[in-house]
């Protein structure tokens, strides 16, 4: 498990399994953020993406949900 997957998940306590499942999504998503930004272009805007994690963690939530 990545640190940042570590430190989202431990914030807080997650008592249900959608909590723990959103959790994990939102360490994916923010995985991903973390990734693009230490591409080489270093053109990416932070600000943009983190106003885009939500759907990031919902798009990565949908896709292990489906057929």
């Amino acid at each position: 498990m990545s640190e940042i997957a570590k430190h989202v998940t431990s914030a807080g306590p997650l008592k249900t399994s959608e909590q723990h499942q959103r959790a994990h999504a939102v360490a994916a998503a923010l995985e991903v953020i973390a990734a693009r930004s230490s591409g080489a272009s270093g053109n990416v805007n932070l600000a943009y993406e983190f106003e885009q994690l939500s759907t990031y963690a919902d798009q990565i939530q949908a896709a292990l949900k489906a057929d």
